[in-house]
């Protein structure tokens, strides 16, 4: 048996895959409907929506099997995904990488298999598949059925990402970055590691709106965002809450290299700004808050922790200011 090799974009795959927070959720109608009509139209016993996770594929909709999860090991759909067509086996028994799968040798003793790749903007996220325990062939016009219910799938899991995405800045939402916090604080609790949150508010922003005008406004939203991804890692989570208040979750780094980052972007921004020639600053308050493996803190919390240091960090600043 040969375990398929991981995508070279797997970091950015996964991240992906949290973001639209679909992994163990409840069966939904819209998925269902394709895999029972993959099922109908191709005769086959077993058609699903699969996603293929950092360790295990996951069912969203099985036509024809429990849902549930397999080992990625075993998993054909993780074949699947390495390309940008369908994936399609006439035999399993006839084919080097599957002929000893304990999918094939057991149950649910699969012969034939096609799975198309869902992709989600760049990255491969899963298949549409559909398996029969008899060795067959699809024609061109039966594998160009399979990529129109793909598409139809991938569109759904389009809707998703769009509930999870900030629509002017390309982050995360509040929605998709509690998600992805959320998921990444448990596996800070179980490998005992910290992690700070960083909440942005930016100064003065009304004035630019008002200034000149809510384009120039959305400029500097999207500035200040493109400053965020050039600054921090890519393994930080990065979000846009809404209006002008952005947070950021840094995990195994301590938090004393913080406020060299915040230098950082600060030394980006007012760079970016003066290159474009704009006429006014973009400045920012941020509230730093500790999260500690031991703590049963939810990301609510710490939002709401991160907010009011936020909020202090701006009053001294203001302070600062006045008595100057």
């Amino acid at each position: 048996m040969q375990i398929a090799p991981i995508p070279t974009n797997e970091k950015s795959r996964i991240a992906k895959l949290r973001l639209l927070n679909i992994l163990d959720t409840l069966p939904e109608e819209r998925f269902d409907r394709l895999t029972r009509m993959a099922r109908r139209l191709f005769s086959v016993p077993i058609a699903q929506v699969t996603l293929i996770d950092s360790n295990r594929q996951w069912f969203k909709s099985s036509a024809g099997l429990p849902t549930g999860e397999t080992s990625r090991d075993v998993s054909f759909c993780a074949h699947a995904i390495l390309d940008e067509d369908i994936m399609h086996v006439p035999d399993a028994t006839q084919d080097d990488r599957f002929f000893d799968n304990p999918l094939v040798t057991g149950d649910p003793n699969i012969r034939f298999y096609a799975g198309c790749p869902l992709k989600v903007g760049a990255e491969n996220l899963g298949t549409l598949c559909v398996i029969d325990d008899k060795p067959r062939e699809f024609g061109e016009e039966e594998l160009e059925l399979l990529r129109d219910l793909a598409e139809m799938a991938e569109q759904e899991l389009a809707a998703l990402q769009l509930a999870t995405s900030d629509h002017l800045t390309t982050l995360s939402n509040r929605r998709g970055f509690e998600a992805l916090a959320c998921h990444s604080l448990r596996v800070c609790k179980r490998m005992d590691q910290s992690a700070t949150l960083l909440y942005f508010d930016l100064d003065r922003f009304k004035q630019i709106n008002d200034t000149y005008g809510h384009s120039e406004g959305d400029h500097a939203l999207k500035t200040f965002a493109y400053g965020l991804l050039a600054v921090f890692r890519d393994s930080d989570i990065i979000g846009r809450l809404g209006g002008d208040e952005f947070v950021v979750l840094l995990t195994g780094a301590q938090s004393e290299v913080v406020p060299a980052i915040v230098s950082r972007l600060k030394a980006w921004i007012s760079a970016q700004i003066k290159q474009e020639g704009q006429p006014y600053e973009i400045e920012f308050s941020v509230g730093q808050i500790e999260y500690e493996s031991e703590s049963d803190d939810s990301i609510e919390s710490l939002l709401s922790r991160a907010d009011s240091a936020m909020f202090a960090n701006k009053r001294e600043s203001r302070t600062g200011m006045s008595s100057t």
